[in-house]
């Protein structure tokens, strides 16, 4: 690929970078919306409207009567004043105006790229599919949301659906970051085993990123708050483990098997990465990503076991949470670097662009 290419397809990196940095941002504000019990809040999808927030006394207390006729209202803030209200109300209307926002940044810069015809075409196609994955994933949160409004049981969303919403999320920001970084000057070609294991930990990230959904949608975090034993033992009597039928439910609804998973799947991530900065130190090839990503994954299972410990306080949740994003952040950067194409990635000849 020549610097020409490169320079002219610096500024659709730079606007992928910035889509991916709003996602970040949105997956933060999703967190905070979880963990402070505020998703609920909203009880209407309103995808056009729904962008200005009640400006009238009137127009408050219609929400908040809203509100009054799910479980959850009734189950765990009964008597909450309006004021409290308020609060709950703005973390979930902020997460949804964050969410907008990010498909208008994605949107409208593609479509002036697209009419100066600065997007190679074999490209155009993914971002086109990452587009219809965002849209996609609006309707997903509302899907979720809808779990734990009226005419339903629950006091929070469903742990099956907020797992799929935030790993389709977790999924859109890998496609677009992964995007970007292929939009700048390849690395030498690096030995397959590291390539392999750099994409299995990214892979290996993103299910630990949906068992952790799993956990906080299940309360999973709030049960067995010890370390390294679980219920008594490293590992759990299988009769404990699997004691619902039919079995499958035990991964999504037992929580001591929930939290259990999790925990084997972070002790398998630590494993694996501490294993590949050794092989990359002594192979000479790809240290720096890969020492990289060992030190944040030892310091997000740090981390996660203290939050345990602590019985998910708020400020240690919000903390985790955050951290595994970017440690997702890190091994997907570090796996795009690895990865080697035989062929350049980026047509030499970029189309001259409309009006230039």
């Amino acid at each position: 690929m020549s610097d020409l290419s490169l320079s002219r397809l610096r500024p659709v990196r730079l606007w992928l970078l910035a889509a991916a940095a709003m996602i970040f941002l949105t997956l933060i504000v999703g967190g905070a919306t979880r963990l402070t019990e505020s998703g609920l809040s909203i009880t209407e999808w309103k995808p056009v409207t729904g962008v200005v927030p009640p400006l009238t006394q009137q127009a408050w207390q219609a929400e908040f009567d809203g509100y009054k006729q799910i479980p959850q209202y009734r189950e765990l803030n009964e008597g909450m004043t309006l004021n409290q209200f308020k609060v709950i109300y703005f973390w979930e209307w902020t997460h949804r105006l964050l969410a907008r926002t990010v498909g208008m940044v994605f949107l409208l810069p593609f479509l002036v790229f697209l009419w100066r015809g600065m997007i190679p075409k074999h490209l155009q196609w993914r971002l086109w599919g990452i587009f219809a994955g965002g849209a996609a994933l609006g309707v997903v949160g509302w899907w979720m949301v809808s779990s734990g409004l009226a005419g339903s049981d629950r006091v929070s969303v469903s742990q099956y659906r907020l797992a799929f919403h935030l790993t389709l999320a977790c999924a859109i920001f890998a496609a677009i970051l992964w995007t970007a970084q292929q939009l700048r000057p390849q690395a030498p070609p690096m030995p397959a085993r590291l390539r392999v294991t750099a994409a299995v930990l990214m892979l290996l990230v993103l299910l630990q990123i949906y068992l952790g959904a799993l956990v906080a949608g299940s309360g999973a975090g709030l049960v067995y708050n010890t370390w390294p034993t679980i219920d008594g033992s490293f590992i759990p009597a299988l009769d404990s483990l699997l004691h619902m039928t039919p079995a499958w439910r035990n991964f999504f609804e037992n929580t001591l098997t929930v939290q259990f998973d999790h925990r084997m799947v972070a002790y398998t991530i630590w494993g694996i990465a501490v294993l590949h900065a050794l092989d990359a130190w002594t192979s000479r090839r790809g240290v720096a990503g890969a020492l990289t990503v060992a030190i944040l994954v030892t310091l997000q299972a740090t981390l996660g076991i203290v939050t345990l410990l602590y019985q998910v306080a708020l400020p240690l949740a919000l903390t985790h949470q955050m951290f595994a994003i970017v440690v997702f952040t890190a091994t997907i950067a570090h796996a795009e670097r690895l990865s080697h194409h035989e062929v350049s990635r980026v047509p030499s000849a970029v189309p001259v662009e409309q009006g230039a």
